[in-house]
């Protein structure tokens, strides 16, 4: 068996923006945040950080930033995901120098490797690294879906201990497990369907809604890891309409003008991201009442 990086709840945390740069008093706050509130694991500098707009320089700066900031009171995952092997590699070298515990590596976009293609990627970038890599499958933004059976020649790669598997697809997360059992990880990578992948054997989610309900994300984990179903099931049910509101646009746009609703002045997104339509704001803000998020 592998070394599990968290069971719980790991906020895939927004990154504060200022107009010329980061805002790193804000993502201070957010951090701290997130120990009060009992995040398990925070990913820095995923797919709903921004990272695809981020610099090299800066993208390590966050990572190194997350990491002294934290203090080992959590671990800290970076994203070093990239459609470019070569990238990715020199990527992961250098989040692992500015001390995450993880890496968390989205399947390459746009050129939609080959399952053949995708077993060298993952292996080449994981054998350049001494931590442990979770893999992230999302083929609603990359286009590449990770089929089981390729995920099963992966668990041979001694530091590629878990997935954060995205496709929204039930049966495919249980024929992961049915093929890799406890030789991988299972992270649920959709805020509505934690409970169904907790069932199958997951150990926790890497989450959106965490940024703005981290409390009630842990709780919902942390229950039904326990024991309690019926009170992570009620918290799952509880929380779907927000979700569905946090995903009426391409994220991170909604989850970033929800933590601005709630104050923490996150800041506005690069380019071309841009903000929400009001249509689809006055659902947000409609679902962040109903949920107590907002008085």
């Amino acid at each position: 068996m592998k070394k599990t990086v968290f069971e719980g709840s790991g906020v895939a945390i927004v990154t504060p923006f200022t107009k010329d740069g980061v805002n790193y008093e804000k993502l201070g706050e957010l951090l701290e945040f997130h120990v009060a509130n009992q995040t398990d694991a925070v990913i820095i500098c995923g797919t709903t950080g921004e990272s695809s707009t981020m610099p090299d320089a800066e993208h390590v700066a966050v990572i190194r930033y997350a990491v002294e900031k934290i203090a080992g009171r959590m671990p800290v995952i970076a994203g070093t995901g990239s459609n470019d092997t070569a990238h990715g590699v020199e990527l992961s070298k250098m989040a692992q120098d500015a001390g995450a515990d993880a890496l968390l590596m989205v399947t390459p976009y746009y050129n939609k490797a080959t399952q053949k293609g995708l077993i060298q990627h993952y292996t080449r970038q994981a054998n350049a690294v001494d931590i442990p890599c979770i893999l992230y499958n999302v083929p609603s933004r990359t286009g590449t879906n990770i089929k089981p059976e390729t995920m099963l020649a992966l668990a041979d790669v001694e530091n590629i201990v878990g997935i954060k598997e995205a496709s929204g697809d039930i049966v495919q997360a249980a024929r992961i497990m049915a093929l890799c059992g406890d030789r991988f990880d299972l992270y649920s990578g959709n805020d509505d369907m934690v409970v169904p992948l907790l069932s199958l054997g997951g150990k926790g989610v890497i989450s959106v809604v965490a940024n703005v309900a981290p409390r009630q994300t842990h709780d919902m984990v942390a229950s039904y890891l326990a024991g309690d179903t019926k009170k992570a099931l009620a918290l799952q049910l509880e929380m779907l309409e927000l979700v569905d509101a946090l995903f009426c646009e391409v994220n991170p746009i909604p989850v970033k003008a929800a933590l601005n609703l709630m104050g923490f002045e996150v800041g506005g997104y690069r380019l071309p991201l841009c903000e929400m339509e009001e249509a689809n704001l006055a659902k947000l803000k409609g679902a962040m009442e109903r949920y107590g998020l907002l008085k």
